[in-house]
């Protein structure tokens, strides 16, 4: 009688202590850090590093591993000099460029431009975007590097392209256009 007694004193003090938890408050944390950890921003001043910054300035006149910048600014002059600007692709692999150029043509511009170049692609179809220009466009100019440097930097309504496609992506489906232009005089 003694144990059931001990027992059920027990029994009715830990079912009292947890009658007196509050759910809307937070549970006692070990490390509190891990839990609830301090915000940086990216690039701000902090006073524990001894440069004040975080992240370190490259040093001057270097570039990124795989990076191959271009020399012409986003300029109607840098447009029009980029006409001169040939393809540095090895021309005896054309056919295996051209491939892989068709592919990313397909991927990336065929949407707007159109399966053949002819400025009637699915959202034109659809009429999401209007105004995207044929390749034979009398009015229009179209080169390999002037194709690069309108995928470099955009044009008009069309974004750029420089994130998705690397240097020899971009020349890659330069050429494909250039092909799909010949294509459409013929």
């Amino acid at each position: 009688m003694k144990n059931l007694l001990i027992t059920a004193g027990v029994l009715v003090g830990i079912l009292s202590l947890a009658s007196c938890r509050d759910d809307n408050q937070l549970n006692y944390q070990y490390m509190p850090n891990m839990y609830e950890s301090v915000g940086y921003e990216t690039y701000e001043q902090v006073d524990w590093l001894p440069d004040g910054s975080e992240a370190l300035i490259p040093v001057e006149h270097t570039i990124s591993r795989g990076l191959v910048p271009y020399r012409l600014e986003n300029t109607p002059e840098g447009k029009e000099m980029s006409a001169l600007v040939t393809s540095p692709l090895d021309s005896l692999q054309s056919e295996g460029n051209l491939a892989i150029g068709k592919e990313l043509y397909d991927i990336y511009c065929a949407i707007c431009h159109g399966a053949k170049g002819d400025g009637k692609g699915t959202l034109v179809q659809r009429e999401k975007i209007l105004g995207v220009p044929t390749y034979i466009d009398p009015a229009r100019n179209i080169t390999a590097g002037g194709t690069y440097h309108v995928i470099y930097y955009g044009l008009n309504s069309m974004g750029s392209y420089a994130n998705q496609l690397n240097h020899e992506e971009r020349w890659q489906v330069s050429e494909y256009v250039m092909k799909l232009k010949q294509d459409l005089t013929k």
